[in-house]
């Protein structure tokens, strides 16, 4: 992806985050990781644990965790294969307990109480709408900037009036604020603190210790906690369930284990929910 109105090194990070994203949004894929967060499995004890996918579901996902680099096949005998994370794949798990604190702090609260892993998920979902990184890393960069300078950097070859539907996206997920037609765009809140998590993204796809995360140059914040360590793995995942919208303000990092993605305790809901869209399954 070529950003031509940016630094060659901050549109190399904005690219490495977006494939990053597009590796791990796919529907199941963060699931399946989190089901090989132990030991190695064979097939079948890992189709026991995402027992909810049908038939013919499973190994097309694998394959291309496997293509992706983070699931690693190893055959032991023709009979005896199994599958487990790749280093690579094993760092990225702390990158989870990240994207669950952001949106719990700024995901509007469902009717239910959400499982983290609906949280996860959600959260993906709206990191990867088209151009959402860029446009979102180019206000964090510039703060106020007007839609046609906007697509003069992001989309210098195309029409500049193509920025708007993402840029519309953006409002409705409640990341990007605006005060009307033909006034400057802006992160809300929430997009705002997105810094850790585009931190931790980028440290990850740049091959760097989640520590980098908080000296990032355009995300950073120097001095916040580090990323939590890894999750313990759970027996078993349960099926998914219809998730939540936006979700809103506030509470504190947590130390995650993988279970604790699939169950969530009542937790207080803030006195006022921010206007934010976002995905509903």
């Amino acid at each position: 992806m070529a950003i031509t109105g940016l630094p060659p090194d901050t549109d190399a990070d904005i690219a490495r985050v977006t494939e990053a994203l597009a590796m791990i949004t796919p529907r199941w894929n963060v699931r399946i990781l989190l089901a090989l967060s132990g030991p190695p499995l064979r097939y079948s004890d890992l189709a026991a644990k995402v027992s909810w996918l049908q038939n013919g579901q499973l190994h097309p996902k694998l394959k291309s965790l496997c293509d992706a680099g983070l699931v690693q096949r190893t055959e032991h005998t023709s009979r005896h294969v199994t599958y487990g994370h790749t280093d690579r794949g094993t760092a990225f798990l702390p990158v989870l307990p990240t994207i669950v604190t952001w949106a719990d702090g700024h995901l509007e609260k469902a009717d239910r109480p959400l499982p983290a892993i609906e949280q996860i998920e959600d959260s993906l979902t709206l990191l990867t709408r088209r151009h959402a990184a860029a446009i979102l890393w180019v206000l964090k960069q510039r703060g106020e900037v007007s839609g046609r300078a906007l697509a003069r950097i992001i989309m210098p070859s195309s029409d500049w009036t193509n920025i708007y539907p993402p840029l519309r996206q953006l409002v409705a997920d409640g990341l990007v604020d605006t005060e009307g037609i033909g006034q400057p765009y802006r992160l809300s809140v929430a997009g705002d603190g997105l810094g850790p998590v585009f931190g931790a993204l980028s440290a990850w796809s740049a091959g760097h210790p989640l520590t980098h995360a908080a000296q990032h140059p355009v995300w950073g914040r120097p001095g916040t906690a580090p990323a939590p360590k890894p999750w313990v793995s759970n027996v078993s995942l349960p099926a998914p369930t219809a998730s939540s919208a936006a979700r809103a303000a506030g509470a504190s990092r947590p130390t995650w284990q993988t279970r604790d993605l699939f169950s969530h305790t009542t937790t207080a809901r803030p006195k006022a929910a921010l206007t934010a869209g976002g995905p509903r399954r």
